[in-house]
């Protein structure tokens, strides 16, 4: 499913000098059309891919996964100017899906410990201020903190920690998806072995089946290779989309990968 079907971006209104509009990609980008329910942007650092979807999901106004100790107005300060300046057009609204860099995870997955380390402390709490009242008393008191703990569990596990960070960033994704959504991941690879990396795409193609559409940074070559989607290489001038086998870093990968001894004698 193609919920978001196309942006429109209008620099003219923005300072070309300033970030975010001095970005070559953006200056370059009028507008941009989806045309898979997957859409994948590339580019060297600095490229712009990163602002380009941090613009689109303040513009969307989704959910962002990983930063709740600031506000989505604080996080998106710095692009809210091109946020401004990007319409969207729909072929289906939905209000379902998220906004998360790979980088932000470990913080979330400590928010997630924090909250049930205090859940935990009110428990105890509760059962000495309740040790001389009755059991059902008691239970009263309880009874939502230990349904909050039970919820975070059923959701996240029992012990995100106990995972490596590849395992818990493939359990919180996939618990927090719904069906029907709009998933903006930015680099989601940093957090990825090879491996788990294919179980990110595994998930994805189970996501598209339940009508999701994802638009994603990265720098892999493994997600580049998600089957049927779009490539936009924002290093193009202007950005175009671009057929896998033809794109820098998979070329580049599959030369060393060959010989990497050619590579390294140089440096």
């Amino acid at each position: 499913m193609i919920h978001l079907r196309e942006i429109s971006i209008t620099t003219s209104k923005g300072d070309i000098h300033k970030y975010p509009f001095n970005i070559k990609a953006i200056q370059h980008l009028s507008s941009l059309e989806f045309k898979s329910p997957v859409t994948i942007l590339i580019g060297e650092n600095g490229s712009g891919k990163s602002t380009l979807l941090e613009a689109m999901a303040n513009a969307i106004g989704t959910v962002v996964i990983g930063r709740e100790e600031i506000s989505s107005k604080e996080m998106f300060s710095a692009i809210s100017p091109l946020s401004e300046n990007i319409k969207l057009t729909w072929n289906k609204r939905t209000h379902r899906g998220f906004f998360l860099r790979a980088e932000d995870f470990f913080s979330f997955v400590q928010r997630i410990r924090s909250l049930q380390n205090e859940m935990f402390d009110e428990l105890n709490r509760i059962e000495r201020d309740y040790s001389h009242r009755s059991t059902y008393s008691k239970s009263l008191a309880a009874g939502p903190i230990k349904s909050s703990i039970q919820g975070i569990n059923h959701r996240y596990g029992d012990d995100l920690d106990a995972n490596s960070h590849g395992e818990s960033f493939l359990k919180v994704f996939q618990s927090r998806f719904a069906p029907d959504g709009l998933y903006l991941l930015d680099e989601p690879e940093a957090a990825l072995s090879p491996l788990r990396q294919l179980g990110l795409i595994s998930l994805i193609k189970q996501m598209i089946t339940q009508d999701a559409q994802f638009i994603l940074a990265t720098h892999s070559p493994i997600m580049m290779a998600i089957p049927q989607a779009l490539i936009l290489d924002l290093d193009q001038k202007p950005p175009a989309y671009n057929n896998f086998d033809e794109i820098e870093q998979v070329v580049l990968y599959r030369e060393f990968l060959r010989n990497p001894a050619v590579f390294l004698r140089h440096l």
